[in-house]
């Protein structure tokens, strides 16, 4: 009989073994427009955003920043920290791959920010299909 290796299980696996580069990093003072544009540069479809120290405060997505800047209410002024849902939720590098992925798919998460233990993005976990 022959075993298979921890890979042939990923829902077995823990969110380090899953997660991707956490990708470009802005500041919570960011404006949409600006983020929009790191975004396009960056052809990617989120942005980890952190505070003043450097703390990772959530994740923001294409699709989200473009809701408000479509919204009736927009302003150019309006930041990243503006948008109450930036604000976490995040994961640990240690949690197993399988309970992440419930958490995000019952919060309707299509991404989340890997954090350790000093608030520190380590990467982002995508949701799996």
């Amino acid at each position: 009989m022959q075993t298979r290796p921890a890979s042939a299980h990923p829902e077995h696996g823990t969110v380090a073994d899953a997660m991707d580069a956490a990708g470009p990093q802005v500041w919570e003072d960011m404006t949409v427009e600006v983020a929009l544009s790191v975004m396009a540069a960056a052809c990617t479809g989120h942005l980890v955003v952190c505070d003043e120290d450097g703390q990772c405060t959530g994740l923001v997505t294409r699709a989200r920043l473009t809701a408000v800047r479509d919204n009736s209410r927009y302003t150019d002024r309006i930041r990243l920290r503006d948008i109450a849902d930036v604000i976490g939720p995040f994961v640990s590098p240690l949690a197993t791959r399988a309970e992440a992925e419930r958490a995000m798919r019952r919060r309707r998460l299509g991404a989340l920010p890997v954090v350790d233990d000093h608030g520190n993005a380590l990467g982002v976990l995508a949701l799996t299909r």
